[in-house]
């Protein structure tokens, strides 16, 4: 007699066990289905069995064909599938006259139940297998769709250089029907550079003139602050990280600058980049009256506004009195209206015991020229004030090389980041999204992309580039120690995961996905 499979016996409850599939004793013929001939035949299994073993015989025949070869003879199978063996008394079939089932025939029937459950299974495997590769193949449409995009960008960007009118809109008509501005994020971004690439291409002089470009009207800084532009600055403020990123840091270094002053002003520059109720200094303010309740020590504070615009000034230096009245502050304020290439070392009025601090977030790169006069002249004229610290917050990014392609790649790759981020914080569908992505994000970007000269504002620098140019105008780096602060400050804001905050040769780096995004520097005068 045959011995029972091993491979089988040991995923299976032994002979007479109580640890039975059914949690009882031992195995109960009248619960299975012993009609062995019912489940198809897998040639896996018989391999593991070996060549003497056939899994389309049942076991029974087996044993009744080694019967045969003793003297015995079987007869065929019945319609159920059972065999019947002749006796000396040659009796009709019947249930007793069927061989008495062994464990190994329960074992069999289980073997083959497992199998065919398997199959089952590696079926549905199969299905799951292939609506993988479904999903995966619409991720890849969806990759090539977007890599069309960027090819076309690149294609219309190279026809505007070449001055190839005609090229040129032809790929923007194409453009126009593909970047749309409520599709995916990168469409989204493209639609802004496609404005830009056709405002420059209406500024392209033919070949043969002299100049790539016709002459561009600067920037009106008087009308710049349309209703939409206030409100999706506002929106940027409140569910973006950028700009909070940088007060944060400013606030903090201003703090650690107060330390031991009786008396501080605050030069901001650009105050507040127009935010109508200059909430960095409601914050400020916020945080020294919480240290005059523990130290018992008011400083005098003074905030300098540099603005274009007077009433906006006044109605910001208005609010921010009667929050400074609310907290018991001695306060005082005063702007001052001029662009930042006029201002004189006067306008300021310094007085004497003041430790001045410089504030500057987002602003200085609009003061960067093809030639480093107009820089050199600001921050000569700032350094006179002998600030006790300067803080410098910029995008991190080169968008300030000499040609229009390399910019236009390296802004591609930097906006592509950020509305990645937007991607990630707001629904596809949310106006305050497109508003933030239209009238903010893309009113940097087309500057970048279709002016040139003076018009060309947004001429942001990688903080490498900043830190030659401080050095040069006689600034000393401080460095920042506060990068555990700015992860904490992080993880409260919940924008979204994905940003990170490092430091950086002394800076700290706000960025998306490891692309550094806004880069924050500390600097004071040498002559301290």
């Amino acid at each position: 007699m045959v011995a029972a499979d091993p491979y089988i016996s040991s995923n299976f409850p032994n002979e007479g066990g109580g640890g039975g599939g059914g949690g009882g004793g031992g195995v109960n013929s009248s619960d299975l289905d012993l009609n062995l001939c019912q489940f198809p035949y897998y040639p896996a299994f018989q391999e593991k069995r070996g060549p003497d073993y056939t899994l389309d015989e049942p076991r029974t025949q087996k044993r009744l064909k080694q019967q045969a070869d003793d003297g015995g003879s079987p007869t065929e199978t019945n319609s159920g599938g059972f065999y019947e063996a002749n006796s000396s008394s040659n009796s009709n079939s019947s249930f007793n006259s069927l061989p008495k089932l062994q464990f190994r025939d329960y074992v069999w029937a289980y073997a083959e139940r497992f199998l065919a459950i398997e199959a089952m299974e590696e079926a549905d495997a199969v299905t799951l297998a292939v609506e993988e590769e479904e999903r995966v193949e619409v991720k890849e449409e969806t990759g090539v769709d977007g890599m069309k995009l960027v090819q076309q960008l690149i294609a219309c960007a190279e026809a505007v250089a070449c001055r190839d009118k005609a090229h040129a809109s032809a790929l923007l008509s194409e453009l126009r029907a593909n970047a749309l501005v409520f599709g995916t994020s990168f469409q989204r971004v493209a639609s802004c550079f496609v404005q830009g690439l056709s405002d420059r291409l209406t500024l392209v002089q033919p070949l043969g003139t002299h100049g790539v470009l016709s002459s561009a009207p600067a920037r009106d800084f008087t009308s710049s602050f349309s209703t939409e532009k206030d409100e999706a600055l506002t929106l940027a403020y409140e569910l973006c990280p950028q700009i909070q990123f940088g007060h944060f840091v400013a606030n903090a270094s201003i703090l650690e600058a107060l330390e031991g002053e009786s008396s501080i002003h605050v030069v901001d520059l650009g105050m507040t980049l127009g935010l109508p109720c200059g909430q960095q200094w409601q914050n400020l303010m916020h945080s020294i009256a919480g240290r005059i309740r523990k130290s018992s020590a008011a400083p005098r504070l003074r905030i300098t506004g540099v603005g274009p615009e007077s009433d906006r000034l006044q109605a910001i230096g208005l609010e921010l009195s009667c929050y400074a009245a609310n907290l018991g502050l001695n306060f005082e304020f005063m702007y001052i209206r001029s662009s930042l290439e006029s201002l004189k070392p006067e306008d300021f009025d310094v007085q004497e015991g003041e430790a001045v601090v410089i504030n500057s977030v987002l602003q200085m790169h609009c003061v960067v020229k093809e030639s480093r006069g107009a820089l050199n002249s600001v921050l000569q004229v700032l350094n006179e004030l002998s600030p006790k610290a300067f803080i410098l917050v910029e995008q991190d990014s080169n968008h300030n090389g000499p040609f229009f392609l390399g910019r236009f790649m390296e802004s591609l790759h930097y906006y592509s980041a950020i509305f990645d981020s937007l991607d990630s914080m707001l629904p596809k569908y949310d106006t305050r999204r497109a508003k933030i992505e239209q009238f903010y994000f893309a009113d940097e970007i087309k500057n970048i992309v279709s002016c040139e000269g003076p018009a060309r504002v947004e001429r942001h620098e990688r903080s490498d580039q900043w830190r030659r140019r401080m050095s040069r105008a006689g600034f000393q780096a401080s460095p920042l120690k506060m990068l555990a602060q700015a992860k904490q400050w992080l993880g409260k804001a919940k924008f979204c995961d994905g940003y990170t905050a490092t430091e950086e040769k002394g800076c700290l780096v706000l960025g998306w996905q490891s692309r550094p995004i806004i880069a924050a520097s500390c600097w004071r005068c040498s002559k301290i």
